[in-house]
């Protein structure tokens, strides 16, 4: 029982560590998603020029960070008409480049992670693309596109398919403040937290769990943390690896990411675990049913590849700058609750998170809720969009 009461107050100190970066993280994407339609994304995203290339990165960092749902909003897109090099790189950056990650990797590992993923994120995309460019055969795309349309489902199905983008035209910051603007982003702030809750509570878990458990000296041996090239070596080779069979995806895998670190796995091993959050097992079942087997084993081979090319070159950028923290000053958190910047910051977007939670009680939320992780029915999605924009209300919002 103490050994147990260990680890969870490891994973309680964590979670009120990053409370307020993940509401803050949630909230800016929901303000984006809540004024950007998905016709406007699959427009956007027709080739895969490097300036596409680039406008899917932007748009997926201010998009989803569940992976569930942005593998599921990936194939959404590449079913109506998006690039498929263009949907990976905006599903990459769904998970990779969005902002609550890098102020959670800030205040868990140091400013130099964040910095290390918003470079590396880039370069995993371009390795990725130019692997697509040499390698992927235009008939293992059209195959893939054949499996995507038979609808066969994974998770976050029905969250995929629901666009609840404000309708209405005029400046941002006009739809963003109408009333069908505040319910859109209370829907989407909502849904994206109950897109990732299961992820986050089981990385934050397993976290505590290993931190408490696992004596350092085991992670020392396992990545050869006493030989400086053997460990620079190994770590992107394996932590990508780590992270396939951990079942943690998206922001989850940060909390795990900190005992790694800790452990001794180096600077570029720590970002292609990071970076790996994409190729868990289940995740690569996803990919089978929507593309078929032979593009996932493909994505699988590619994605690996671009995040250890990721993982080197960063390494490599980092310490040439000597910009990589020292191991030994790492810290897993492990203070309880006081009185500091945290807990007021926490109190603050505890308030935000309230007051979005019941406008989207009060605007048909539940309903939605039921249908997120469901497999949508054809057309009846785009068709409830249609008419209710028509009407010039929320599609979600039966009373607005």
């Amino acid at each position: 029982m103490d050994a147990i009461r260990h680890a969870l107050s490891i994973t309680g100190a964590m979670t009120w560590q990053i409370t307020w970066a993940l509401i803050l993280g949630f909230a800016l994407s929901a303000v984006v998603q809540a004024v950007v339609r998905r016709s406007t994304v699959v427009r956007l995203l027709g080739d895969h020029r490097p300036r596409t290339l680039v406008v899917a990165s932007a748009l997926g960092a201010a998009s989803s960070s569940c992976s569930y749902a942005a593998v599921a909003l990936a194939r959404s897109l590449f079913r109506r008409g998006a690039d498929f090099t263009a949907a990976m790189a905006f599903e990459i950056a769904s998970t990779n480049l969005v902002i609550e990650l890098g102020v959670i990797l800030a205040l868990l590992l140091g400013w130099q992670f964040t910095a290390a993923e918003f470079v590396g994120g880039p370069i995993m995309i371009a390795a990725l693309a130019l692997l697509f460019r040499f390698f992927l055969r235009d008939r293992l795309v059209r195959a893939a596109r054949e499996q995507a349309d038979r609808g066969l489902t994974g998770s976050m199905e029905g969250h995929a398919a629901m666009d609840m983008s404000a309708p209405g035209q005029g400046s941002f910051a006009r739809r963003l403040f109408s009333p069908t603007g505040y319910t859109a982003t209370a829907h989407v702030f909502v849904m994206e937290w109950a897109a990732i809750i299961r992820d986050l509570v089981v990385g934050l878990l397993i976290a505590g769990a290993i931190a408490a458990w696992v004596p350092d000296s085991f992670w020392h041996g396992f990545f050869f943390a006493g030989h400086p090239l053997a460990s620079k070596i190994w770590g992107p080779l394996i932590g990508p690896l780590v992270a396939m069979v951990s079942f943690v995806c998206s922001i989850g895998n940060v909390p795990l990411a900190v005992v790694l670190w800790q452990g001794g796995i180096s600077f570029g091993g720590v970002i292609a675990f990071i970076f790996a959050d994409l190729l868990i097992l289940p995740i690569l079942n996803i990919y089978r049913k929507y593309y078929g087997t032979r593009m996932a084993v493909f994505l699988l081979v590619s994605s690996y590849l671009a995040m250890v090319v990721a993982g080197y070159l960063v390494e490599l950028l980092f310490g040439g700058l000597g910009l990589i923290p020292d191991q030994r000053d790492a810290r897993i958190p492990m203070a309880g609750i006081s009185w500091d910047y945290t807990s007021w910051l926490n109190l603050v977007f505890l308030l935000l998170a309230a007051a979005l939670l019941v406008r989207f009680l009060r605007t048909g939320g539940p309903a939605m809720l039921r249908m997120m992780s469901a497999a949508p029915q054809a057309g009846h999605d785009e068709q409830h969009d249609h008419t209710a924009r028509h009407e010039g209300r929320h599609p979600r919002d039966p009373g607005a």
